[in-house]
């Protein structure tokens, strides 16, 4: 016995880990170049439903629609036994389908063809089946003839009129009307029930009438049937009056007998329903009585409320839609009057018919894999599983021995080639039946690309990116990426592989370029695919549109200047308020910005540029303000808005209302709310919010637990309006604080961990008493938080290990309660040095700039903290050309690489010279021990350009040149090269060669023609080439004074375009000033007025002053032309010579100081000054 369960446990456990190694199911792609090769068992996708009522007058359609590969063939089954449809005349099946189609007009009856029906569609690898669909035959009949006698009742008593219609397929819908096709008023006393029957709960003497008759409506055949009619009479006490009848006295002041309730639907004092799960659940209770009772419902130990249950018919039914298990139970009903109740239980059952848990899903396997199918269903009572194959009972079938057959579920073990089958899952009780199909195919295909061939992916520097490569076999093929067609394959670090075969680059940088290659393999073979990655600068507005305000009339200019990557191309589009610009003759677009001339109110608005390449975008916008003309001058700033008023409050809000000041002829463009509080920084005006010019009332959303007071600015396209008067002021409530932020857990020293966060803002205490509860625990060490209370926005954790991940979590709470918690974030304690060096620290392909660096790398748990990078110290030991000096100064390059194989390329070094370098491990805090230290030399490069280049003129027939040594050689130096050809405008002569000795540093050319220009280009050799090039262009003229000096060309220089600029200027002023003097008068000399009588019209003021306003100024200004008879002499007067001693000075605002009287003692020469100053405002009216 023991051996015998020894081997029970060992074949258990042998079979459970056979299970546990089954492969996950093949999922095949919906590509046609897969699926046009890919053989597949057949799938039903279109069938009729399982219960399937046609219209006698329509054609029958029994629907069958299937998919495989081979096409699927077709067959039927009738009531069980084959279904010979080439027999069948009125018979046909569609065409690459198996759809029945039975016509009758031919003759025929469709009752015939009644029965259940299934569909086979079979190909090479297993056949499928339909659900059996029952095909019935809608039927209408008529209703018996019948002679119905009057019906006789006592007024009072209660009354039912049966309807009982005839049996129609489906079954109809019956209704009560009158003779005049009225339906009959229903109320809480007259009602049809469930069954179609009209109850009175007591009948009155108004109901006797002759036409009551019950209607049934067969949806089909879109017929009414009608019942013959009631006749009610109704017996009375008393005689009835109709116009006694009123809603409120239903009986006319009659006295009726009154009676206690008692039930006409269901009988008894108890009864019981059943109902199927999902369908709907109908109960009823019909009470009668006098006055008439009125209906409750209950339910035994639950709840009726909800929103599955609903009180139809007067309360006498109640509805629950889609019935669940928990809708069992004891459901009662009462009816009551004044008079007395009475009660009834219906027991609701709910039974279900099968339904799915787990529905068997199709599976496809390799040669030799393991998969399952698993068929679980629920119903009440408990469904029957049965499994087919094909069609017939799987007991029935071959013996497989990779199948095994346990329950509902289905084990394949190392399936082979030619096993492929459908399979059918059958699960029934007594309510009904589930079919589901479920094929396994097993499927052997070499690897596939299914993607585009070398295809080009472009991407902008620092973003992340997806390298596509879906791919497909059977086995399913192990997928790596190679770059470069090098290395030992790209997972982990920068790089991370989808099963899917995309690869994702987290931060594509400019040494990720290259050729990206992925390749599929499995036993079958392998293929693969190239991806070709680029890597671009973005495109990005440099300088973008600035807000303008600009007078009618004048130009605006809106700036686009654009920096991209040189290989994308770009467009840029402008828009006008999000509306795409029109560019006409009037708006200018260039390269780099946007001119609007002659600007008009019509072109106000925001303008934005959007710049756009093949793989991204940037924007920017400004908005423009166009200005009345003369706003300049006209306008000012707003005045400050008035009577600032409260109103609306609420815990977190209230409303502002102002009235806006004078806008000055320039309107208003917004308003700026300002709040000032007194606790935290009382006195200080802070900014709250700003709204459209158009508004003059805002609801201010606002902090709890704050006194505040407001103000508003006004804005326009001067300026700022002063700050209005503050409002009054306004408390909100105190409450929680709001979460905290910038929650952060990191070690300032090995053993410990700082837990920070930001701390709220004055506005954010919501109230009194502030203090944070920090909690924090180890990460996946199920301990229980640890926590403190603390004022600070700091708390240290001492005691940890080193570099140890902590959950750490933070609320804030004030005297109102607690606000809500942070996020839990991860936090780290301190870190510490690391222990291990990287070692076989190693160079290859040394060129001249570039090496190849590897290395093995340290065990990560050795970096005791966050590993950050693999740094590289380097530096130059020496040149390796003779006696040059060299800068031996450490730098460092980072390389972030997890792989087992680590590599990296060290750039950017100097030729023809000796390095050493080592590395170390770091982490954010320390650096581990160096590893071995490397000596390499780098190849010999091209040499820089020479030190300096200069082109001397000594005489007017020669060009004297000079230079000197290259600061970096990058090599021997084996000579100089001297390309230069003539200049002359935009073109250029023939190119000379001259070569020198690497001793030779000058060069004197003699000129052919004294004005002959050339072009010089100068460059250094070594063995491997001409070096970086100076270029310089000979002078235009010799300078004879200074040997040593180039020759300059005077009218390119600054300072003389900056000097003729100025001359110009001064000139124009100049004669603006003279064309002013020439509108308005000019200065005279005294002398010429001095002896002149006064005129005779000039009338003197009782204060000795003169009259201003005289026929004086009629006379013509000086300079002008005389009249006619010459009489009217030029006016030289000036209002100096009437100033009463003194010089004609001017208070600040502008007027005289002195009156205007005769000037006396005053010296002749002092006359030719003239006291008239010329305001700002004539200015402009004498140049208009």
């Amino acid at each position: 016995m023991l051996g015998q369960g020894r081997h029970a446990g060992l074949a258990l456990m042998l079979f459970l880990l056979l299970v546990s190694r089954e492969a996950a199911p093949i999922e095949v792609p919906q590509d046609p170049k897969i699926l046009q090769d890919l053989k597949q068992p057949p799938t039903i996708i279109k069938q009729s439903v399982k219960d399937y009522i046609v219209d006698p007058r329509d054609n029958i359609i029994i629907e069958c629609e299937a998919k495989g590969n081979p096409v699927p063939t077709f067959s039927w089954r009738r009531n069980g036994k084959f279904f010979n449809i080439g027999k069948d005349p009125r018979v046909t099946m569609r065409k690459r389908s198996g759809t029945l189609e039975i016509g009758f007009r031919s003759g025929g009856r469709p009752e015939d063809y009644e029965g259940e029906y299934q569909c086979f569609a079979t190909n090479d690898f297993g056949v499928a089946l339909s659900n059996k669909i029952l095909l019935r035959v809608s039927k209408a009949p008529l209703w018996p003839k019948e002679v119905l006698e009057p019906v006789v009742v006592t007024e009072g008593s209660p009354l039912v009129l049966p309807c009982n219609p005839p049996p129609g397929l489906p079954p109809p819908i019956t209704f009560w009307m009158n003779s005049a096709m009225s339906p009959i008023p229903q109320d809480k006393r007259v009602s049809m029930g469930l069954n179609g029957d009209l109850y009175f709960s007591n009948v009155l003497a108004q109901d006797a009438h002759t036409d009551y008759s019950c209607n049934a409506r067969f949806l089909f055949t879109h017929t009414i049937q009608q019942k013959n009619p009631f006749t009610l009479k109704v017996q009375t006490t008393e005689p009835y009056n109709d116009t006694s009848y009123n809603a409120t006295d239903p009986y006319g002041g009659r006295k009726i007998p009154e009676s206690t309730p008692t039930l006409l639907s269901p009988s008894g004092s108890e009864s019981s329903k059943m109902v199927l799960r999902d369908d709907q659940l109908l109960l009823e209770c019909i009470a009668a009585g006098v006055p008439t009772p009125t209906i409750k419902w209950f339910k035994k130990g639950g709840e009726l409320a909800g929103r599955k249950v609903k009180f139809e018919n007067y309360n006498k039914t109640l509805k629950i839609i889609s019935v669940s298990e928990e809708d069992s139970g004891e459901y009662m009903c009462m009816a009551n009057n004044h008079l007395g109740s009475i009660r009834h239980s219906i027991f609701v059952q709910v039974k279900a018919a099968p339904y799915w848990l787990d529905k068997p899903i199709d599976l496809v396997l390799a040669p030799d894999e393991n998969g399952r199918l698993v068929c679980r269903a629920n119903g009440n009572p408990k469904p029957n599983i049965q499994w087919l194959i094909n069609g017939q009972p799987i007991d029935s079938a071959p013996l497989n021995p990779s199948r095994q057959v346990q329950g509902d579920t289905i084990i394949f073990r190392s399936v082979q080639m030619g096993s492929s089958a459908v399979y059918q899952c059958n699960a029934s009780n007594q309510h009904g039946y589930l079919l589901a199909n479920a094929f396994v195919s097993v499927l052997d295909m070499p690897p596939r690309m299914l993607g585009p061939k070398n295809q080009l992916i472009k991407v902008i520097e620092n973003n992340r990116t997806f390298l596509d490569c879906p791919f497909f076999g059977s086995p399913l093929p192990e997928l790596r990426w190679f770059k470069n067609g090098q290395g030992s394959g790209l997972d982990g670090g920068q790089y991370r592989v989808y099963i899917n075969g995309t690869l994702e680059i987290k931060r594509a940088r400019a040494e990720d370029e290259g050729t990206y290659t992925c390749v599929a393999n499995s036993i079958l073979g392998k293929a693969e695919n190239q991806v070709r990655l680029e890597v671009k600068e973005p495109t990005r507005i440099v300088r973008g549109p600035e807000r303008q305000s600009v007078n009618r009339g004048t130009t605006a200019r809106f700036d686009c200047k654009v920096k991209s990557d040189p290989s994308l191309p770009f467009t840029v589009a402008w828009t006008k308020d999000d509306k795409p610009l029109s560019l006409g003759w009037r708006l200018k677009k260039d390269e780099e910005s946007l001119t609007i001339p002659n600007v008009n109110e019509g072109d106000e608005g925001t303008y934005a540029c959007t710049v756009k390449s093949e793989i991204d975008q940037d924007s920017a916008s400004a908005r423009l303000i166009v200005l009345a003309w003369m706003c300049v001058f006209l306008c000012d700033r707003p005045d400050p808005p008035m009577d600032l008023d409260l109103s609306d409050p609420a815990a977190r809000s209230v409303r502002l209302t102002w009235i806006p000041g004078n806008d000055h002829r320039s309107p208003i463009t917004e308003f700026l709310v300002q709040f000032e509080e007194d606790q935290w920084e009382s006195g200080r005006w802070q900014d709250l919010a700003t709204y459209p010019g158009d508004l003059n009332s805002v609801i201010l959303q606002l902090a709890p637990f704050v006194n505040y007071q407001f103000r508003v600015i006004a804005v326009n396209s001067v300026g700022r309006s002063t700050p209005s008067r503050p409002s009054p002021r306004y408390k909100t409530s105190g409450a929680g604080e709001k979460q905290s932020r910038g929650l952060q857990g990191r070690g300032s020293k090995k053993d410990n961990m700082e837990i920070t966060w930001e701390p709220l803002l004055n506005l954010e205490r919501n109230g009194r008493n502030l203090h944070y509860n920090v909690c924090w625990r180890r990460k996946d060490s199920g301990e229980d938080w640890s926590n403190v209370t603390t004022l600070q926005s700091k708390h240290v954790v001492h005691n940890t290990e080193t570099y140890v991940p902590y959950e750490i979590k933070v609320q804030a709470r004030n005297e109102f309660g607690a606000g809500p918690e942070s996020n839990v974030v991860i936090g780290y304690s301190g870190e510490d040095k690391p222990t291990d060096a990287p070692t076989d620290l190693r160079v290859s392909k040394v060129d001249s700039t570039k090496a190849n660096i590897h290395w093995k790398p340290v065990d990560l748990n050795s970096v005791q903290g966050e590993f950050k990078e693999y740094r590289l110290y380097y530096w130059r030991e020496s040149s390796l050309v003779p006696s040059l000096l060299v800068s031996k100064e450490k730098k460092t390059k980072g390389f972030y690489s997890t792989m087992a194989e680590p590599s990296g390329i060290l750039s950017d070094l100097v030729p023809y010279s000796k390095y050493k370098m080592f590395m170390v491990v770091a982490n954010s805090r320390f650096e581990g021990p160096p590893s071995n230290t490397v000596e390499f030399t780098t190849k010999e490069g091209v040499p820089d350009a020479p030190r300096f280049f200069r082109i001397n003129r000594r005489n007017l027939d020669t060009i004297y040149l000079e230079w000197d040594k290259p600061l970096e050689p990058n090599g021997i130096l084996i000579g100089y090269q001297l390309k230069y050809q003539t200049v002359n405008g935009t073109r250029l002569g023939r190119t000379q060669l001259e070569t020198f000795l690497p001793n030779m540093t000058d060069f004197t050319l003699r000129l052919p023609d004294r004005s002959t220009r050339y072009k010089f280009y100068l460059s250094a050799l070594t063995q491997v080439g001409a070096g970086e090039v100076y270029a310089e262009e000979s002078p235009h003229f010799a300078n004879e004074g200074d040997p040593n000096s180039n020759q300059v060309d005077i009218a390119t220089q600054g300072w003389f375009i900056g000097l003729m600029c100025a001359i110009a200027l001064i000139i124009l002023i100049l004669l603006i000033v003279c064309f002013i003097k020439r509108s308005r008068g000019g200065k005279y000399p005294v002398r010429d007025k001095k002896d002149l009588p006064l005129d005779p019209v000039d009338h003197k003021d009782q204060d000795g002053s003169f009259d201003y306003h005289s026929d004086e100024d009629n006379k013509p200004l000086q300079g002008s032309q005389t009249s006619l008879d010459g009489n009217v002499k030029e006016s030289d007067d000036s209002l100096v010579d009437y100033g009463e001693g003194g010089d004609g000075q001017f208070n600040e605002d502008g007027s005289f100081i002195g009156q205007y009287t005769v000037k006396k003692d005053k010296d002749e020469t002092e006359g030719n000054e003239s006291s008239e100053a010329t305001s700002p405002v004539n200015a402009i009216y004498s140049l208009a």
